[in-house]
């Protein structure tokens, strides 16, 4: 079993930056696939950044350019920059994990999740 706890969520004005943090409970060492889901008021939860355990990325087209997954084994943690913050990004932003494969669309087969953390951009 692995725990995720997400911090660094918060308001934010419109052009700001933030960074998120999701730290893992043990070593994510063998942890293939991490990232990020989010989810807005009304919306389906939406896959944002992931990163693979060979450091491979893929972003959503709408955050590509603005937002930057990275994960620190050393530290157990993975991390999202999030710079350009626009109104439509304000969501709860969850962290996930998957050990074998990667994270989907569709969040099949995810095996850990994060309680989640506000990030509200205002305009």
């Amino acid at each position: 079993q692995v725990q995720l706890v997400e911090s660094g969520g918060g308001l934010v004005q419109a052009g700001g930056s933030l960074r998120l943090s999701c730290a893992a409970s043990r070593s994510i060492v063998s942890i293939n696939a991490m990232g990020w889901y989010r989810q807005a008021p009304g919306k389906q939860r939406e896959l944002v950044a992931t990163i693979t355990s060979g450091g491979s990325t893929n972003y959503v087209g709408s955050v590509k350019g603005r937002f930057t997954i990275s994960r620190d084994n050393a530290k157990n943690t993975v991390y999202l920059q999030m710079n350009s913050l626009k109104p439509e990004d304000t969501a709860v932003y969850y962290c996930a994990a998957r050990s074998r494969g990667v994270l989907l669309v569709t969040s099949y087969g995810t095996d850990y999740w994060g309680k989640g953390t506000l990030v509200t951009v205002s305009s």
